[in-house]
């Protein structure tokens, strides 16, 4: 006799993850991010109560990682532009007071 095969769904907070993880980088800078994040580990934690009746882990680490990633790459380029711009600032106070002086 054929056993019925267990069918196995994809976890929905998991796609939800990738989807957004792929937006934060095209069309939603912050909130994509933001919502890739906390749904990847939402769905990852779901994956691993569900005892295996669930699948998309793999989704859910993708969207994590797009979503840390851009992140990371908008914090950094915040602080780059706070340097850059703040550099900026001190040599024109520096050529200000030179200028006051001489």
């Amino acid at each position: 006799m054929n056993a019925i095969p267990e069918t196995r769904s994809t976890s929905t907070t998991a796609v939800v993850s990738l989807v957004f993880g792929i937006l934060s980088w095209v069309l939603l800078p912050v909130i994509g991010a933001i919502v890739a994040i906390v749904c990847g580990h939402m769905a990852r934690a779901e994956i691993r109560r569900s005892g295996g009746s669930l699948e998309g882990d793999g989704f859910a680490v993708a969207g994590l990682v797009l979503g840390w990633t851009h992140m990371a790459l908008m914090i950094a380029a915040i602080l780059i532009a706070i340097l850059f711009f703040g550099g900026i600032l001190a040599l024109i106070a520096a050529i200000a007071a030179t200028a006051a002086i001489g």
